[in-house]
């Protein structure tokens, strides 16, 4: 049925300014594509080769964008009604090369559409400010604007397997809604959304020079994306060392790189028992934990902490998980069978460390369970490090300065959730915690896709995504002053 699903979309081919590049290619220049359930083969798509990038980019750098404000709106609100109307069947793609649920796919496909209506609704506010010049004893009758233009060259977009859609929207939406020209290069484990995307934009009448989509191996082709000459900007999701090994090979170019989490809850003793392990649970198994906002930690004061264990472990049994496609399972598979044996090994070595396993930790091709993991200590690795899926480990503390002190323990520093009452407490998590979201009583990977959303440390460069902030990343500002009485 994905087969034919694919066929019938003729989703087999790279888009280079919006043609079809590669289709019918040999099994040596084309990657398979995996249903990570099934382990059955869902299609093809092309290896691209460094003549054909180095052809997008010149496309990108020759094209030189007119739209208007209200001619992009447009299109992205087309984009998003187009996006709406097909949701069942972007998010079938979503679980068929993800593994989501499909509970899990609906909900992005449905922020996909969000994405495109938040940068529709910022293209239309106006994007400068102006200054008064005699603000001082020697100023000057005058003032000074701003506004925004896009880049002089193009945007290189490289985005993960996780939020196979989301993702991608989240990198496009702006460069589109800036006037921009974006190559992207998704994961090869979830292309075909990316290029469904594409084709969605296409349909709702971008200019095809402003966004091509490249699949590719990126052994081969990596190093061309960030060191072509036409690259003014380098905006990348993904681990750590990628993000690393980018900041060393891109040179001197504007990077916004938005790279892991460890991202705890945190639960003070004043604390709605039944609410936290709610979003304790939920922040640790949604999107089968594989995103970089997911409950990584459980940090509990001790007063509550076997309440608290409890709670959650009863909640986790009761979260089904099993076959993506069935409606009515919580959650499906993770990425990949490496991946699930990675998360159970982890799990296997804390235990031998100390720790206690009280439910899950079972596994089955790329099938891993909901797992619960009490007696947790900062420095075992199932915890000082990012475990990137359904894995809840507890760690208890005994006052706040010890929790934060765990909390900041790590070398990331994304998000976080606190469940607290108590405003002296709630403002010391706000100025302490080293993180760049505290969410009061809310998973940490709570946001709206118009919002700003990024980290600190090995999480980020502290530059934000989100709509709003990514057009400004994504521009120059250029300033210019008149005679003003």
């Amino acid at each position: 049925m994905i087969d034919q699903f694919i066929l019938d979309h003729q989703l087999d081919a790279m888009r280079i300014a919006g043609r079809k590049v590669g289709a019918g290619r040999s099994a040596e220049r084309s990657i398979a594509v995996f249903n990570p359930y099934t382990e059955q083969q869902i299609g093809r798509v092309p290896k691209a080769t460094l003549e054909e990038v180095r052809e997008a980019y010149a496309i990108a750098a020759a094209y030189k964008p007119t739209l208007t404000r209200f001619e992009r709106a447009a299109i992205l609100n087309r984009a998003a009604a187009i996006s709406a109307r097909r949701v069942d069947e972007v998010a079938g793609l979503i679980s068929a090369e993800a593994g989501l649920c499909m509970k899990d796919a609906l909900y992005e496909a449905g922020r996909v559409s969000d994405v495109f209506l938040f940068g529709a609704n910022e293209v239309l506010k106006d994007d400068g400010q102006i200054f008064s010049c005699d603000l001082t004893h020697h100023g000057k009758k005058r003032r000074v604007f701003t506004q925004r233009a896009p880049l002089l060259g193009a945007i290189t977009a490289i985005t993960p397997f996780n939020h196979p859609a989301n993702q991608v929207a989240h990198k496009v939406v702006p460069s589109v809604a800036t006037n921009n020209r974006m190559v992207l290069k998704p994961s090869e484990k979830v292309p075909f959304s990316a290029i469904l995307f594409a084709d969605i934009l296409y349909e709702a009448g971008l200019p095809p020079e402003m966004l091509s989509v490249l699949t590719g191996d990126p052994r081969e082709i990596a190093d061309e994306l960030l060191t072509n000459p036409q690259v003014d900007l380098i905006t990348f999701t993904g681990g750590v060392a990628i993000g690393k090994y980018i900041a060393g090979k891109a040179g001197y170019r504007r990077m916004v790189l938005e790279l892991g989490g460890n991202d705890p809850i945190i639960v003070m003793e004043d604390a709605d028992i039944d609410e936290a392990s709610t979003l304790a649970v939920t922040g640790s198994y949604k999107n089968s934990g594989q995103r970089c906002t997911a409950i990584k930690r459980m940090l509990v004061h001790e007063a509550v902490a076997d309440r608290f264990v409890e709670q959650v472990v009863a909640k986790t049994r009761a979260w089904t998980w099993g076959d993506p496609s069935d409606k009515t399972l919580d959650m499906g598979t993770v990425i990949d069978e490496p991946a699930a044996k990675f998360f159970e090994s982890r799990v296997n070595e804390a235990v031998a460390q100390g720790a206690k396993l009280l439910v899950g930790n079972q596994r089955r091709g790329a099938l891993y369970s909901p797992t619960v993991v009490d007696q947790v200590r900062p420095e075992m690795l199932l915890v000082k490090e990012e475990t990137f899926g359904p894995v809840s480990p507890i760690i208890r503390f005994r006052d706040i300065d010890e929790a934060i002190r765990i909390s900041n323990g790590t070398a990331y520093g994304l998000s976080s959730a606190v469940c607290t009452n108590r405003l002296d407490y709630i403002t010391r998590f706000v100025s302490e915690l080293e993180v760049g979201t505290v969410n009061v009583r809310e998973v940490p990977g709570y946001r709206l896709e118009l919002t700003p959303f990024g980290g600190i440390k090995d999480s980020g460069l502290g530059y934000k995504e989100g709509v709003q902030e990514a057009m400004k990343s994504f521009t120059n500002l250029k300033t210019y002053s008149l005679p003003w009485a």
